[in-house]
């Protein structure tokens, strides 16, 4: 029987994929459970225009990650914390305080998205960070941490 994922489902497929299984298998537990729909006509057809629509929200965004991208390339950032004589500092910097930055230079950006070599940075200097605004798009943005 040939039916439609609803879902992704392991060892199966990805979600909106077409697969054959056995009959007992969809009509007792994939369909039932709302993991799958039958492959009829109709639902193909659905299937083939939600998978277009899918690609073509897909496109737009990653355009807009893009042109972030293009924006936030030729950014510097400078970052003040405390620290002591040696250049050490207090406590931490770490992707909070940088989304902060970020976000206080214009750009809608979390701190999900932003990757930190170290996971926190404890002296001053220059760094970098990788910020992963789509899937296919990453930028790298150079932060300078400085005394306050």
């Amino acid at each position: 029987m040939d039916i439609i994922l609803k879902q992704d489902v392991d060892l199966l497929g990805s979600k909106y994929d077409v697969v054959t299984v056995k009959d007992g298998y969809a009509r007792n537990f994939l369909i039932p459970q709302g993991l799958a729909v039958a492959a009829t006509k109709s639902n193909v057809k659905v299937n083939d225009e939600v998978i277009r629509q899918q690609a073509h929200k897909a496109a737009k965004a990653k355009e807009a990650a893009e042109a972030i991208a293009a924006k936030l390339e030729g950014l510097s950032l400078k970052l003040g914390a405390k620290a002591g004589e040696s250049g050490k500092i207090f406590g931490s910097v770490n992707s909070i305080q940088l989304a902060d930055a970020i976000q206080g230079a214009g750009y809608d950006i979390e701190r999900k998205q932003i990757q930190l070599a170290d996971d926190t940075i404890k002296e001053l200097g220059s760094y970098e960070a990788t910020v992963k605004l789509h899937k296919e798009v990453t930028v790298t943005v150079k932060f300078e941490v400085v005394a306050e």
